[in-house]
């Protein structure tokens, strides 16, 4: 083996037409090569360090579960661009559906002249949101990005409830924009400096079960006694809750939790919004993760993977929530983009064509049983959690909880060099989290097991 190549898998597309992108990893340079650090230092003159990249490589192309770098390395992507390449990068049937919008219609603006693109992805998301029924139907505005999904989300129910409170939970992450920011758990970096924070917010305790030790019962309890001194529950318009936190670590919560938390706002005319940004769109196994705590919210909000990697996000709620606003209050000029709504409509044709939903029990299934074993070899990986394609393991000090985020960080970086694009979660990025593609192969999920062990291995944890 030559110097600065690592031996990965050989797959059996390998033969297949130049075309294609191997689904293997294959690393030829250092990480960045020069190709991309020379894009990289062109970028530092015309790009602000605001806009940060977690691995200055920059990628020429990918497709499914690989990226492919302006080098010519081939990187496995445990990310998902966060979350977003659910289905695999360049998956060919969004990239038909894509192409062949883009030859009829590119934009008119929906609330000027519509188009049926839209409808039908409305009419998804209605057949798959928790609770639709014909007697009690949802509805659905389209928009762009997590956030705005997220803005809209409060902003449909502050009109529905005439209330203003907002409530949220410890280690939440619901955006950048000025509301979004202000609701985050963490205020730096993304509220740091900008600005006076947006009111009416309320930041209740969460159930994190390594940490806290309660039932769901008991995390429940302290969460609503907490909203009730705090805000009243006659002044809350809405709670929003990520049922499987993303930033903050992939946090799952005790059982019977989120159904607590449920009954308490129907019971007080509440608002329950479930932001599904990073854990909907079948990446839990299920087509939202909160089918998976027995609770129907009253809002659910998608973006990240509902497109197949383009922009697009919805808020589908109940109709009488929904109908609440005046013609001319919902919309924006880019929101429901008929590029975007075909890509989802083939996204969510696929969802049950490949039958993804089992796809994403069996990453959970193999990739879960390799961080297990890796969780008995290492004393720094204090727990394995999440479900389905979107898994986690808490990173501490060996024998305590306490973070170790000087850890991750090594780790992350050691599998980057070897061709694997981890990132890290949690308010003190104690956590690695794993997004890998529903399309992702078993070969693929041990080798990135294997990188992680030799991580470990190398840090003596």
């Amino acid at each position: 083996m030559t110097e600065g190549t690592i031996e990965a898998p050989v797959s059996s597309e390998a033969s297949q037409p130049e075309t294609t992108v191997p689904q293997a990893r294959r690393v030829v340079t250092a990480i960045p090569g020069p190709r991309s650090q020379a894009i990289h230092a062109r970028r530092q003159a015309v790009v602000p360090p605001g806009v940060h990249s977690v691995l200055p490589v920059y990628i020429e192309r990918a497709h499914d579960s690989i990226l492919v770098d302006v080098d010519g390395n081939h990187i496995i992507d445990v990310c998902g661009g966060i979350g977003v390449t659910t289905i695999g990068h360049t998956d060919d049937a969004v990239v038909a559906a894509a192409t062949a919008q883009l030859q009829k219609v590119t934009h008119t603006l929906f609330t000027m002249t519509p188009y049926e693109p839209y409808v039908a992805v409305a009419e998804h998301l209605a057949k798959n949101v928790p609770g639709s029924t014909e007697a009690a139907p949802y509805k659905t505005l389209l928009m762009n990005s997590g956030a705005e999904a997220v803005e809209n989300g409060v902003k449909i129910a502050r009109k529905f409830t005439g209330r203003p409170g907002v409530a949220v939970l410890e280690h939440a992450y619901h955006g950048r924009t000025m509301l979004t920011s202000s609701m985050n758990h963490k205020g730096a970096p993304y509220a740091l400096g900008y600005g006076p924070r947006a009111g009416d917010i309320y930041k209740a305790p969460n159930s994190y079960p390594l940490q806290d030790g309660l039932t769901g019962a008991e995390a429940a309890a302290r969460t609503i006694a907490y909203l009730e001194k705090s805000a009243g529950a006659e002044d809350l318009a809405c709670l929003v809750v990520e049922p499987i936190q993303g930033e903050g670590g992939f946090i799952v919560p005790a059982e019977g939790f989120l159904p607590a938390l449920a009954e308490w706002c129907r019971e007080n005319g509440i608002v329950f919004i479930a932001d599904e940004v990073q854990a909907g769109m079948a990446r839990t196994g299920t087509v939202f993760s909160i089918e998976q705590f027995g609770v129907q919210p009253d809002i659910v909000l998608s973006a990240k993977g509902i497109a197949g990697g383009l922009p697009l996000a919805g808020i589908t709620g109940r109709a009488e929530i929904m109908d609440k606003s005046q013609p001319g209050g919902l919309g924006g000029t880019f929101g429901g983009n008929p590029v975007s709504c075909a890509a989802a409509v083939a996204v969510f044709e696929q969802i049950e064509s490949q039958d993804l939903l089992a796809e994403a029990k069996r990453i959970e299934r193999v990739f879960g049983a390799g961080l297990e074993r890796l969780k008995a070899a290492h004393p720094a990986i204090a727990e394995v959690r999440g479900k389905g394609a979107m898994l986690a393991i808490e990173v501490v000090q060996p024998g305590t909880l306490t973070p170790n985020p000087e850890l991750v960080a090594q780790v992350i970086d050691f599998a980057a060099q070897q061709g694997v694009l981890l990132l890290s979660s949690g308010v003190h990025n104690q956590a690695i989290r794993f997004l890998p593609s529903l399309k992702m192969t078993d070969e693929l999920l041990e080798d990135v097991v294997s990188v992680l062990d030799a991580a470990f291995t190398a840090a003596g944890a």
